[in-house]
This record gives structure tokens, sequence and C-alpha cells, in this order.
């Protein structure tokens, strides 16, 4: 399987990229920043550098070619303003699927965030504009005739991981570490898993392969 991911430098990401190439696969990370390329070479992962916020949809296409799988895991990152919250967390998320489309790519994984849908609308508070831009982006999915999956983790943590989990449309507030989640998704890619569907996760009892094939999909 050859699988692309947008926001290839993010913590969630590089663990994505290591799993991925440890199993056989080939997984491309797209970057902004090339002095980011070497920490994907040590995971195993194909840099690729693509500035989401500069570039349109036939030009990303072209970057798809044999791509079997997209995984959306980019953001506007913990510092930056409510604008690229918007035109990252969601135009960039937006424009991968417009991409996919073009190249009929089929599977399409989504790294959302529990409570997107719970933002305040007339609030201009930066993350109550991430939530806004989650939510958003999500419906934008869930509208396409893709095989999508968006996955919204609950708190995150850089805690080691468990392989148990809860996932459920809504599990209630709770924590998972990155790797948890990085994990899910290789999961649901490599076996098919969770397609149309959307859920939250956070640690629990169950096994993660057992959470998501009781999800269904």
């Amino acid at each position: 399987m050859r699988v692309v991911i947008a926001g290839g430098h993010g913590q969630i990401a590089l663990t994505i990229q290591r799993l991925l190439s440890q199993a056989g696969h080939e997984v491309v990370g797209l970057i902004r920043n090339p002095d980011q390329a070497a920490d994907l070479l040590v995971v195993g992962g194909i840099p690729l550098v693509v500035d989401l916020e500069s570039t349109d949809a036939d030009t990303l296409a072209a970057d798809l070619d044999g791509v079997d799988a997209v995984v959306f895991a980019a953001g506007g990152g913990p510092n930056s303003g409510a604008a690229r919250k918007l035109t990252v967390d969601r135009d960039g998320a937006v424009l991968l699927a417009d991409a996919a489309e073009r190249r009929g790519i089929r599977r399409y994984v989504m790294i959302s965030s529990m409570g997107a849908d719970d933002f305040d609308p007339d609030s201009e508070e930066v993350f109550q504009v991430y939530l806004r831009a989650k939510s958003e982006a999500d419906a934008d999915l869930r509208s396409r005739d893709l095989d999508w999956t968006i996955i919204r983790p609950g708190a995150l943590t850089d805690d080691p991981p468990t392989g148990r989990v809860r996932i459920a449309p809504a599990t209630g507030r709770g924590s998972v570490p990155r790797t948890d989640v990085a994990a899910a998704v290789v999961e649901v890619l490599v076996n098919g898993l969770a397609v149309g569907r959307q859920f939250e996760l956070v640690s629990g009892e169950t096994e993660l392969a057992t959470a998501l094939a009781e999800l269904g999909g």
C-alpha cells in the first residue's frame, strides 16, 4: 500500500509512518519545511515538500500518483492564530479530499478532534475556531462519495501506548496516547476497517483491533 500523510512531521504522523514502513508499506509525508525531511527518513517515511496553504487541488493531485490512501494529520500548530486554523485544519483537509477525488483515490482517514461539533459559532477565540475548522472539515468529508473514516481522539498525551481503547460515536471525555491514535489509523488503513464511520477514541479496556472490528464498516 502507498499512503500519503498531510502534516507529515506531526508526532502522530511520524508514528504512522514508522508503523506502516515497518509493515512493508510505502508512506509519503507532506511537509512544509524542508528542514524536517531528515526526521521522516529516520522513521521510514518519504518526505515531500508541499505547502497546503499555497497549492491547488490539481497540483496536489499530481503528487498523488499511485497512492492508495490519504491521511489528514495536518494542523496550524499550537501557536498559530485563528486564521490558520481555517486555512490548514479545514481548508487543507478539503484540498486533500479534492485532490484525492481527482486521482480516483477513495480511501481517506481524517484525524479530527473530540468535541469538534460543540464549537461556539459566535466566538473568535482560537480554540473555538479550531473546533469549527475540524467540524467543517469533517462535514465536508462525510458529504463525499469516498471511503472515509473520521477519528476524533480525546486529549492527546505522550504516554507509552497501551493498545487498549474505548471507541464509540461519543465516548465521553478522556485522554489517549498519540501512539495509540497512530496505531488506530494504521489498523483501519491496513485492514479496511471503519469505512464510513466517525468515532471518538480514548484509552479504555478493549484491545484496539477488537474495538475497531466491533465498530463495523
